[in-house]
């Protein structure tokens, strides 16, 4: 482990456990991992593989049943709603799988949104958001609503708008689910390069081999546990369950 890499995302021992009525269903199981910034990380697992309950889990939207989520420093299984809400405005950005942009609004308008709940001004919010559109390589779209955007333009909306709070942590949700493969790979090396440039952390979950491999490292996921982690062309065998099936 080199001594530069500074761990911004640290998972020990976690478990999700959900009771079905007299059963109990295990969704994680005993998680252990460390994400280090200006990484790009992607969570890779088929469907009911625990990848998204890890990623709520990552983000505060549940509660583990045991272990430790420490984010920034900060234990975020041991935060109330109320510290939770604080949490991720101040250190979390999201780039959803639905873009989630608001219709009735344009471009800048919808980039500059997060910065409405911080009690930034307009003429502040709305020059951090033109700034922002020029990143993602929009600088002429501000007052296009979404209608009149492609799917992919609408995905760089939503990437602007995440990153216009300046996040430690972007948690990217199948963020590519809804676009062809021709603008998925735009995306993702767009994505790529902004982690890069601002040292930011971006984690992401896919059931896509192929999306996951423009990540640094790939967390495969599989019946509640990391079963492998690849780092490029290396691949680190975790579990030996995971070659029974």
């Amino acid at each position: 482990m080199e001594e530069k890499k500074k761990p911004v995302i640290q998972v020990r021992n976690l478990y999700k456990v959900y009771r079905m009525g007299e059963n109990r269903v295990y969704a994680l199981r005993g998680v252990d991992f460390t994400i280090y910034r200006g990484e790009f990380c992607a969570i890779i697992g088929p469907s009911g593989s625990g990848k998204s309950t890890l990623l709520n889990m990552l983000a505060g939207l549940e509660k583990p049943s045991k272990g430790e989520v420490v984010i920034a420093g900060q234990h975020v299984e041991k935060m109330n709603e109320n510290q939770l809400v604080k949490f991720r405005r101040d250190n979390v950005g999201f780039i959803f799988q639905s873009f989630h942009l608001l219709p009735t609004m344009n471009a800048r308008e919808n980039v500059a949104l997060p910065l409405c709940f911080r009690g930034v001004g307009t003429k502040i919010r709305l020059k951090k958001a033109d700034a922002m559109l020029k990143l993602v390589g929009l600088p002429n779209h501000g007052t296009h609503r979404p209608f009149q955007m492609s799917g992919g333009q609408q995905q760089r909306v939503g990437i602007a708008r995440a990153l216009i709070v300046d996040p430690k942590i972007i948690f990217a949700d199948e963020p590519t689910g809804n676009l062809d493969s021709a603008t998925s790979e735009e995306v993702m090396n767009l994505m790529k390069r902004i982690v890069r440039e601002k040292q930011q952390t971006l984690v992401m979950v896919t059931h896509d081999n192929y999306l996951a491999s423009f990540a640094d490292r790939i967390f495969h996921i599989k019946d509640g546990k990391i079963v492998m982690i690849e780092e490029g062309q290396k691949e680190t065998v975790l579990s030996k369950e995971n070659t029974g099936g």
